[in-house]
Protein backbone atom coordinates (compact mmCIF):
# COMPACT_ATOMS: atom_id res chain seq x y z
CA UNK A 1 0.00 0.00 0.00
CA UNK A 2 1.13 3.47 -0.55
CA UNK A 3 1.05 5.38 2.27
CA UNK A 4 -0.39 9.19 2.91
CA UNK A 5 0.48 11.11 6.06
CA UNK A 6 -1.98 13.90 7.32
CA UNK A 7 0.90 15.83 9.24
CA UNK A 8 0.29 16.81 12.67
CA UNK A 9 -3.34 16.77 13.89
CA UNK A 10 -4.55 18.39 16.89
CA UNK A 11 -8.19 18.84 16.15
CA UNK A 12 -10.87 17.05 14.80
CA UNK A 13 -14.65 17.28 13.99
CA UNK A 14 -16.84 13.80 13.52
CA UNK A 15 -20.48 14.44 12.46
CA UNK A 16 -23.36 11.96 12.96
CA UNK A 17 -26.44 11.93 11.97
CA UNK A 18 -27.78 9.59 14.88
CA UNK A 19 -26.19 8.33 18.00
CA UNK A 20 -23.85 5.30 17.40
CA UNK A 21 -23.29 6.22 13.17
CA UNK A 22 -19.58 7.64 14.49
CA UNK A 23 -18.40 5.32 16.87
CA UNK A 24 -19.98 2.46 14.09
CA UNK A 25 -18.25 4.41 11.32
CA UNK A 26 -14.55 4.96 12.67
CA UNK A 27 -14.92 4.19 16.31
CA UNK A 28 -11.28 2.09 15.59
CA UNK A 29 -9.77 5.53 14.31
CA UNK A 30 -11.01 7.36 17.44
CA UNK A 31 -9.07 5.14 20.05
CA UNK A 32 -6.15 5.39 17.51
CA UNK A 33 -6.12 8.95 17.70
CA UNK A 34 -7.12 9.37 21.05
CA UNK A 35 -4.07 7.43 22.03
CA UNK A 36 -1.60 8.64 19.48
CA UNK A 37 -2.24 12.59 20.26
CA UNK A 38 -3.03 13.22 23.60
CA UNK A 39 -5.27 15.93 24.47
CA UNK A 40 -6.86 16.16 21.29
CA UNK A 41 -9.15 17.92 20.50
CA UNK A 42 -12.26 16.19 19.55
CA UNK A 43 -15.06 18.25 18.38
CA UNK A 44 -19.14 16.17 17.29
CA UNK A 45 -21.77 17.12 16.31
CA UNK A 46 -24.40 14.67 16.04
CA UNK A 47 -28.25 15.67 14.20
CA UNK A 48 -30.41 13.23 16.22
CA UNK A 49 -31.23 12.21 20.05
CA UNK A 50 -31.39 15.14 21.72
CA UNK A 51 -32.51 14.47 25.40
CA UNK A 52 -33.47 10.86 25.24
CA UNK A 53 -31.52 7.57 26.65
CA UNK A 54 -29.73 7.78 22.98
CA UNK A 55 -27.95 11.05 23.95
CA UNK A 56 -26.36 9.20 27.08
CA UNK A 57 -25.28 6.72 25.11
CA UNK A 58 -23.58 8.82 22.49
CA UNK A 59 -22.15 10.97 25.95
CA UNK A 60 -20.84 7.47 27.85
CA UNK A 61 -19.63 5.84 24.52
CA UNK A 62 -17.90 9.01 22.87
CA UNK A 63 -15.71 9.42 26.03
CA UNK A 64 -15.26 5.65 25.94
CA UNK A 65 -13.89 6.09 22.32
CA UNK A 66 -12.07 8.91 23.24
CA UNK A 67 -10.15 8.75 26.59
CA UNK A 68 -7.79 12.04 27.09
CA UNK A 69 -9.38 14.05 24.12
CA UNK A 70 -10.89 16.77 24.84
CA UNK A 71 -14.22 15.77 24.09
CA UNK A 72 -17.25 18.31 23.33
CA UNK A 73 -20.64 17.00 22.11
CA UNK A 74 -23.17 18.70 20.39
CA UNK A 75 -26.40 16.44 20.10
CA UNK A 76 -30.15 18.06 18.33
CA UNK A 77 -33.31 16.84 17.99
CA UNK A 78 -33.69 16.52 14.71
CA UNK A 79 -36.51 13.28 14.25
CA UNK A 80 -34.84 10.25 12.79
CA UNK A 81 -35.43 9.71 9.72
CA UNK A 82 -36.66 13.08 8.71
CA UNK A 83 -33.36 15.19 8.07
CA UNK A 84 -34.51 16.09 4.64
CA UNK A 85 -37.61 17.84 5.82
CA UNK A 86 -34.99 20.06 8.23
CA UNK A 87 -32.39 21.13 5.66
CA UNK A 88 -32.43 24.98 6.79
CA UNK A 89 -32.20 23.98 10.56
CA UNK A 90 -29.67 21.75 9.92
CA UNK A 91 -27.42 23.75 7.23
CA UNK A 92 -27.59 26.29 10.34
CA UNK A 93 -26.68 24.20 12.83
CA UNK A 94 -23.23 22.99 10.33
CA UNK A 95 -22.54 26.26 10.13
CA UNK A 96 -22.32 27.42 14.00
CA UNK A 97 -20.05 24.14 14.32
CA UNK A 98 -17.78 25.44 12.01
CA UNK A 99 -17.41 28.71 13.12
CA UNK A 100 -16.81 26.83 16.77
CA UNK A 101 -13.69 24.48 15.74
CA UNK A 102 -10.74 24.48 13.37
CA UNK A 103 -9.98 20.90 12.73
CA UNK A 104 -7.19 19.49 10.50
CA UNK A 105 -9.34 16.73 9.55
CA UNK A 106 -13.22 16.07 9.04
CA UNK A 107 -15.19 13.04 9.33
CA UNK A 108 -18.87 12.11 8.64
CA UNK A 109 -20.65 9.71 6.82
CA UNK A 110 -20.07 9.21 2.57
CA UNK A 111 -22.44 10.78 -0.10
CA UNK A 112 -23.57 7.12 -0.92
CA UNK A 113 -25.19 5.98 1.85
CA UNK A 114 -28.43 4.84 1.72
CA UNK A 115 -30.20 6.34 4.53
CA UNK A 116 -31.69 9.82 3.90
CA UNK A 117 -30.09 10.75 7.20
CA UNK A 118 -27.12 9.86 6.37
CA UNK A 119 -26.85 11.24 2.83
CA UNK A 120 -27.94 14.80 3.28
CA UNK A 121 -25.42 15.17 6.10
CA UNK A 122 -22.60 14.10 4.22
CA UNK A 123 -23.67 16.50 1.30
CA UNK A 124 -24.10 19.68 3.33
CA UNK A 125 -20.59 18.61 5.08
CA UNK A 126 -18.45 19.78 1.85
CA UNK A 127 -20.46 23.41 2.01
CA UNK A 128 -19.12 24.43 5.34
CA UNK A 129 -16.12 23.02 5.31
CA UNK A 130 -14.91 23.86 1.93
CA UNK A 131 -11.08 23.81 2.47
CA UNK A 132 -10.25 20.77 4.60
CA UNK A 133 -9.83 16.93 4.22
CA UNK A 134 -13.07 15.59 4.66
CA UNK A 135 -13.16 11.34 4.95
CA UNK A 136 -16.48 9.44 4.51
CA UNK A 137 -16.67 6.67 6.90
CA UNK A 138 -19.39 3.91 6.07
CA UNK A 139 -22.15 2.50 8.63
CA UNK A 140 -22.71 -1.32 8.44
CA UNK A 141 -26.66 -1.68 8.41
CA UNK A 142 -29.43 -3.64 6.75
CA UNK A 143 -28.88 -1.75 3.59
CA UNK A 144 -26.54 -2.95 1.00
CA UNK A 145 -24.74 0.23 0.59
CA UNK A 146 -21.51 -0.74 1.02
CA UNK A 147 -19.23 1.58 -0.57
CA UNK A 148 -15.90 0.97 -2.20
CA UNK A 149 -13.76 2.89 -0.35
CA UNK A 150 -10.30 4.82 -1.22
CA UNK A 151 -8.84 4.94 2.08
CA UNK A 152 -8.37 2.76 4.70
CA UNK A 153 -6.82 3.12 8.74
CA UNK A 154 -5.13 0.28 9.64
CA UNK A 155 -5.99 -1.34 12.85
CA UNK A 156 -4.46 -4.02 15.18
CA UNK A 157 -6.64 -6.72 16.17
CA UNK A 158 -6.64 -5.15 19.98
CA UNK A 159 -8.18 -2.00 18.43
CA UNK A 160 -10.55 -3.73 16.50
CA UNK A 161 -12.32 -5.74 19.20
CA UNK A 162 -12.29 -2.91 21.82
CA UNK A 163 -14.73 -1.09 19.46
CA UNK A 164 -16.49 -4.05 18.83
CA UNK A 165 -16.59 -4.36 22.90
CA UNK A 166 -17.32 -0.77 23.30
CA UNK A 167 -20.27 -0.42 20.56
CA UNK A 168 -21.98 -3.65 22.09
CA UNK A 169 -21.43 -2.15 25.93
CA UNK A 170 -22.34 1.58 25.16
CA UNK A 171 -25.30 1.37 22.89
CA UNK A 172 -27.80 -1.29 24.96
CA UNK A 173 -30.52 0.34 22.85
CA UNK A 174 -29.39 -1.11 19.55
CA UNK A 175 -28.47 -4.85 20.55
CA UNK A 176 -32.10 -5.39 19.86
CA UNK A 177 -30.89 -5.41 15.73
CA UNK A 178 -29.92 -8.32 14.15
CA UNK A 179 -26.73 -6.94 12.58
CA UNK A 180 -25.72 -4.99 15.76
CA UNK A 181 -22.95 -7.43 16.84
CA UNK A 182 -19.50 -7.98 17.89
CA UNK A 183 -18.70 -10.60 14.77
CA UNK A 184 -20.64 -8.32 12.53
CA UNK A 185 -18.33 -5.15 12.96
CA UNK A 186 -15.33 -7.28 13.22
CA UNK A 187 -16.12 -9.42 9.96
CA UNK A 188 -16.50 -5.81 8.08
CA UNK A 189 -12.93 -4.35 9.86
CA UNK A 190 -11.66 -7.86 8.70
CA UNK A 191 -12.69 -7.46 5.66
CA UNK A 192 -10.96 -4.03 4.92
CA UNK A 193 -7.94 -5.22 6.33
CA UNK A 194 -7.49 -7.78 4.18
CA UNK A 195 -8.21 -4.97 0.98
CA UNK A 196 -5.57 -2.90 2.62
CA UNK A 197 -3.07 -5.64 4.12
CA UNK A 198 -3.52 -5.20 7.81
CA UNK A 199 -5.02 -7.38 10.60
CA UNK A 200 -8.28 -4.98 10.66
CA UNK A 201 -9.01 -1.44 9.31
CA UNK A 202 -11.56 1.08 8.76
CA UNK A 203 -12.13 2.17 5.27
CA UNK A 204 -13.17 5.85 4.02
CA UNK A 205 -14.47 7.21 0.90
CA UNK A 206 -11.92 10.29 -0.03
CA UNK A 207 -14.38 12.68 -2.59
CA UNK A 208 -10.91 15.28 -3.25
CA UNK A 209 -7.76 16.34 -2.02
CA UNK A 210 -4.31 18.26 -3.05
CA UNK A 211 -1.19 16.35 -3.18
CA UNK A 212 1.76 17.39 -2.58
CA UNK A 213 5.03 15.09 -4.27
CA UNK A 214 8.15 15.05 -2.51
CA UNK A 215 9.62 17.38 -0.26
CA UNK A 216 9.33 20.68 -1.71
Amino acid sequence: MIALDTGAIEEIAVLGAHCDDIAIGMGGTLLSLAEAVPGLRVRALVLSGAWTEREAEERSALGAFCPGADLDITVLAIPDGRAPAYWDRIKNALNEFRQSCEPQLVFGPHRGDAHQDHRLLAELVPTEFRDHLILGYEILKWETDTPRPTAFHPLTLQVAEEKARLLYKHYPSQTSHDWFDEQSFLGLSRLRGVQCRSSHAEAFVLEKAAISFGNR
